[in-house]
């Protein structure tokens, strides 16, 4: 089991790993070596996650999500598969974490009168300021 949070943790067996060839500097081992790492997991059919989590995660993902809500990752940014494997677990275990937070909810309020007061009163001052600046043929 994959712990996401203390509420929250995946199976292993519902995540899929490739390894892939990973361009960038690396030297002849570039060209021989898979070190790159694609991890694939069905958001969609996962029985671990609760539907308020998956459909955040679905709306959160945006590219890395294929059509049949698929996530996959692809994390190249280490020389070795290990590291790679790592990263590209952090990245879906950050994902679907941020997925699990319930959105605060937002009260929407207005601005007090006596600000809408202050602002209208700057507007007024400045605009005073630019009027005194003018020549005094375009100020009548």
């Amino acid at each position: 089991m994959i712990r996401i949070n203390d509420t929250l943790s995946i199976a292993e067996d519902e995540i899929d790993e490739n390894f892939i060839r990973a361009g960038g500097p690396g030297g002849q081992n570039v060209n021989k070596v898979a070190t790159a790492v694609q991890l694939r997991f069905d958001a969609r059919c996962s029985p671990s996650l609760p539907e308020h989590v998956r459909l955040r995660l679905e709306k959160s993902a945006g590219s890395k999500l294929t059509r049949d809500g698929v996530i996959v990752i692809t994390a190249n940014r280490y020389r070795t598969q290990e590291a790679n494997r790592r990263d590209a677990l952090d990245r879906l275990i950050a994902m679907i974490d941020q997925a699990a937070q319930v959105p605060k909810h937002r009260v929407p309020t207005r601005p007090a009168k006596a600000a809408r007061k202050r602002r209208t009163d700057q507007k007024t001052k400045r605009g005073q300021i630019k009027s005194l600046r003018r020549t005094p043929t375009e100020r009548d």
